[in-house]
């Protein structure tokens, strides 16, 4: 599955849409109706502009749904694509590693997603997919008929049948932060999985922030470490 790609793809797109529904400026498919969700009349207007980031931000709109007032979520994609999340972590492990490992030598340097070759990038990027997908869901509002347009969105963006049934397999389980952890296949990836849910979820909404306390249980992430991962968050926004 070319999973890096999409991801890549949806973060970047995600930028402008998230700064004019922050602002309060509507682009063309955008509805009006507070809370900003994409509707299904408006939705093709957007969705016919000229090139996959236009599709793009289609998908990243109705993932975030009615999340457009948000502190993080409308600033943490401005911040540069899937590497920014291999940076953040990267820094957050490398510093929380620094901390474990005071005066000892030859601390393995974090492997994150900016720093990895195309294959172990890839899975990186579908473990990545996956926290955010389940992360849109945290607050209980992709209904039926919303992961129906999001599923007809991906198809789109993808002409990959793979990653199209493993997508419509994700948005259509129930939320599992157990399920989601089981992705992690290393401490990096973990990390850099906490950061896309952060980046996701509004941390001041009862459920969400449940949901990343649970996700960094199950994810078996060092307290110190979910701290300082959420510290480099606010910092890059």
């Amino acid at each position: 599955m070319n999973t890096r790609g999409l991801l890549d793809q949806l973060l970047k797109s995600g930028q402008d849409l998230l700064q004019n529904k922050a602002g309060g400026v509507a682009k063309p498919g955008q509805s009006g109706k507070s809370g900003g969700l994409l509707d299904s009349a408006n939705l093709g207007s957007l969705l016919s502009g000229a090139g996959g980031g236009a599709l793009a931000a289609g998908a990243m709109g109705l993932l975030l749904g009615n999340k457009s007032a948000r502190k993080l979520g409308g600033k943490a994609l401005t911040y540069g694509g899937l590497a920014a999340l291999g940076v953040i972590a990267y820094k957050a492990y490398g510093n929380w590693q620094a901390n474990q490992a005071a005066g000892a030598a030859n601390t393995p340097e974090p492997q994150t997603l900016d720093r990895l070759p195309p294959a172990q990038a890839e899975l990186h990027s579908q473990a990545i997919l996956k926290a955010l997908v389940a992360a849109a869901k945290a607050d209980g509002h992709v209904d039926a008929r919303e992961r129906q347009l999001i599923e007809g969105e991906f198809v789109k963006l993808s002409n990959d049948a793979e990653l199209n049934r493993w997508l419509d397999l994700e948005l259509n389980k129930p939320l599992d932060p157990a399920d989601v952890a089981r992705a992690a296949s290393t401490p990096e990836m973990a990390a850099e999985m906490y950061v896309a849910s952060v980046l996701m979820v509004d941390e001041e909404h009862f459920m969400e922030r449940a949901y990343l306390d649970e996700l960094a249980k199950q994810l078996k992430l060092e307290p110190a470490l979910k701290v300082e991962l959420e510290s480099q968050v606010r910092q890059a926004l």
